[in-house]
């Protein structure tokens, strides 16, 4: 029987060569770049890197698995329990930046960890998510992507995306700006509500259903005429996207704090951000109207 840090191992690294895939079919400037890379204390990674693309300007699509002897303070503050505790870590993270303003940024990660406390028994659990981050949204496209969410959630009950959707809203929210990242999804950490088995689907369902979903907002959107306004709008937005990952983001604490590759960990930043004093605002603009989206509302 394999182990549960081998199961999901196996998933993890098909869905990131499914991933990579889907993207790179409507890619055809630029290929995805892969790079292995080892942990200091045991373990390492694949990352696949796009850049300068006519479609995805930056994406990453990154597969981790590393162990550790102390778990860093990013983890231990809502665990205090598992301090000293040997640890093993897997997931998949991606980030796509595209070229085009009318396409969306999309964000998504699934992982497994598991740890030993000393004289106590292993501990183990999921987490993850995906989040949309427009910069001119159309409504249909929202609406798709929250029912794709509540897609990938609807077999393990009614009450998860709701929950799940919750959670996304009241993480990804930029304190100091007093705005949503964006759209949201799902956000979820800490699982392990039920048997391992029926956990690792969950997980799985979220990561496939990212996929559908990405991939058809992109191709709607992709080949949509913009000029130099609309770029310099979404260069200014992404710089909310360098403020959330920078303050607040546990996965980049995580990693930073646990001695991880730092050239992974910041990847998710977009490759052009400014950070102008204030966006001219014109009442009625399309600009002025992402302001209607950034705050949770219900999609559905």
């Amino acid at each position: 029987m394999e182990s549960y840090a081998t199961a999901v191992t196996k998933y993890l690294l098909n869905l990131q060569n499914r991933i990579i895939d889907s993207i790179q079919l409507q890619e055809p400037s630029s290929h995805f770049q892969s790079e292995e890379w080892a942990y200091a204390t045991g373990g390492g990674g694949r990352s696949c890197l796009l850049q300068a693309g006519s479609v995805i300007e930056k994406g990453a699509v990154q597969f981790s698995h590393i162990y550790g002897q102390a778990l860093p303070p990013a983890a231990t503050k809502r665990h205090p329990n598992l301090k000293g505790s040997n640890f093993e870590a897997m997931g998949v993270s991606v980030i796509l930046h595209p070229q085009n303003p009318y396409v969306p940024t999309a964000h998504m990660n699934v992982r497994f960890f598991q740890a030993q406390p000393l004289n106590d028994q292993p501990v183990w659990w999921f987490g993850g998510g995906f989040d949309l981050t427009p910069y001119y949204p159309f409504l249909e496209d929202c609406q798709y992507w929250h029912q794709m969410a509540y897609q990938a959630c609807e077999p393990f009950g009614l009450e998860i995306y709701p929950q799940f959707k919750q959670n996304c809203d009241e993480y990804f929210y930029l304190t100091h700006r007093q705005e949503s990242r964006g759209i949201g999804g799902l956000f979820f950490d800490d699982w392990h509500c039920w048997p391992f088995e029926r956990c690792f689907e969950l997980m799985q369902s979220i990561g496939d259903n990212f996929l559908a979903a990405y991939e058809t907002i992109l191709k709607r959107r992709k080949d949509t005429a913009f000029g130099e306004r609309e770029r310099a709008f979404q260069m200014y937005r992404r710089g909310r996207y360098v403020e959330f990952n920078l303050l607040y983001d546990r996965g980049t604490l995580f990693g930073l704090q646990s001695g991880g590759r730092v050239e992974s960990i910041l990847a998710s930043l977009p490759p052009v951000v400014t950070w102008p004093v204030v966006w001219p605002s014109e009442a009625g603009s399309p600009e002025e109207q992402l302001k209607g989206y950034l705050s949770p509302r219900q999609w559905l």
